[in-house]
């Protein structure tokens, strides 16, 4: 088997355990990788994450023309953003994740810090996560105000819709989306509980022990 069929296989068999757990249903969610010669493989538009097909995943080269499988999701210019913004970024997922979303719809959030620092594990993996109004699905206003952080987020909310993140690649990209849903989760279950948050400086601690993108 070689690269690019082994990349198509971890794609489907990450989205099918994503599906699987619940953390996207239905047709909802889209994920992409760079592949070894710069271009991508991308879900089709429409398509479950429990039973993506290798064979049909969208192809595009390097310089980014579609050039085989079933037609990619509907959020590419989403997608591109980030990859064009971000050198370091060889992955991106975008899920409908419940908790994330239901976070995204509390009036108190904080827009360019959407997590509350409850776990070192956020921090760590998603740095600050920015929180960015509701666009309806497919809107390529979403890239555009993706390329209007300049490549300093790796991880975005989109208000009403759910989260997208990019990672070094596939792997990472999945770890830190569950991540990012994870603690959504607990920032619910914990929310008018007074919970204990992590203070400013054991925050600075992991950002500085564990080298983190932390834009202030």
């Amino acid at each position: 088997m070689n690269d690019e069929n082994k990349l198509r296989e971890q794609i489907c068999l990450l989205a099918k355990s994503i599906y699987d757990r619940g953390l996207t249903g239905g047709s909802t969610g889209n994920i992409s990788s760079r592949t070894s010669d710069g271009g991508l493989l991308v879900s089709p538009t429409g398509t479950s994450f429990g039973r993506l097909d290798p064979n049909k995943l969208s192809r595009f080269d390097s310089k980014g023309v579609f050039i085989s499988g079933d037609i990619p999701t509907k959020e590419m210019p989403l997608h591109s953003a980030f990859y064009e913004t971000r050198s370091t970024a060889g992955a991106v997922v975008h899920l409908h994740s419940c908790h994330s979303v239901a976070l995204s719809l509390m009036p108190d959030v904080d827009e360019d810090d959407f997590l509350p620092h409850l776990t070192p594990y956020s921090i760590m993996k998603l740095g600050r996560v920015k929180l960015l109004p509701f666009y309806m699905p497919g809107d390529p206003e979403m890239g555009k105000a993706v390329r209007g952080l300049a490549g300093k987020r790796s991880a975005i909310m989109l208000a009403n819709h759910g989260p997208v993140v990019a990672g070094k690649d596939i792997e990472a990209a999945c770890n830190a989306i569950e991540e990012l849903e994870d603690t959504a989760r607990l920032a619910m279950m914990t929310r008018g509980m007074n919970a204990r948050l992590l203070n400013a400086s054991q925050v600075k601690s992991i950002v500085k022990k564990f080298d983190v993108e932390w834009d202030s």
